[in-house]
């Protein structure tokens, strides 16, 4: 019987050894297409495939029997629940229209807003600002409420002041922004990386500390070229992939448009 084949992994010598492993595991069992085969390689190949040891191997096995996303039987070996859960990619073409739509089965809170000095990391994108608006808001599903991202958004005053709350918990930034301040965007530039959640992620998302996540970075620029929005969204890695497919249909499209599959709600729309 063919066995699952898990994603590789480069270990962090400063973090336990057994927890990368298992989350590592945790990610490619939950991002497996639904073809991929239920069966697990045994602990001594799993062990051989990450560069652990055995008893290292088996701890994190444990890890993720305890959480209900495999199962070990004696003699016949480690399988995949079949019930594990899988986010659905949803793909996303570059258009607000698009996002806001695939946005609507989710439920927006703003957990907060208020002035605060630039962050120290956001200061190159405000030459000259003191202070931004920022504004913290969590995303649930619609239908299980199970929090899916939380954003971060650090606007311009002078932006922000037309700003109302009710809206963010209606429509993702851009729209406000675009439709609402009537601000002419130029453009919006996107950075997707992995990471691992911090406390307040973990504590807003509900998953463990340090597990994976996909942290985006939207910068939206006005018609002067003038930085008015810079949003800052976790995604759980285990519900979301990223990938980007640049079309050739003659050069129509440029790669700054290409698609997004995986991404959802607030994703290059802030």
């Amino acid at each position: 019987m063919t066995a699952f084949a898990p994603d590789s992994l480069v270990l962090n010598r400063k973090l336990p050894l057994w927890y990368q492993v298992s989350q590592s595991l945790r990610a490619s069992i939950l991002g497996r297409c639904p073809q991929d085969p239920l069966r697990l390689p045994t602990e001594e190949q799993l062990a051989g495939h990450y560069g652990v040891s055995v008893l290292t191997m088996r701890q994190a096995l444990k890890e993720l029997e305890e959480e209900g996303l495999i199962s070990r039987h004696r003699r016949r070996g480690t399988f995949i629940e079949p019930g594990a859960r899988r986010g659905s990619p949803r793909r996303v073409l570059g258009s607000v229209d698009a996002i806001v739509a695939q946005q609507s089965g989710e439920l927006t809170t703003v957990l907060g807003h208020g002035r605060a000095p630039v962050p120290g990391e956001l200061a190159a994108y405000f030459p000259g600002v003191d202070e931004v608006v920022t504004y913290r808001r969590l995303r649930r599903d619609g239908e299980s409420g199970e929090p899916v991202n939380w954003a971060e958004n650090a606007v311009r005053p002078e932006v922000a002041a037309g700003l109302d709350v009710a809206d963010l918990e209606r429509w993702p930034m851009t729209k406000v922004l675009r439709d609402i301040r009537n601000i002419r965007i130029s453009r919006i530039t996107d950075t997707v990386e992995a990471r691992l959640a911090d406390p307040v992620t973990a504590e807003l998302l509900g998953v463990p500390l340090l597990s994976p996540i996909l942290h985006y970075t939207g910068v939206t620029y006005d018609e002067s070229g003038r930085v008015v929005d810079v949003a800052r969204i976790r995604y759980r890695g285990d519900r979301f992939s990223f990938s980007v497919t640049v079309e050739t249909d003659g050069g129509a499209r440029e790669a700054g448009e290409a698609g997004v599959t995986g991404v959802t709600g607030d994703g290059p729309a802030g």
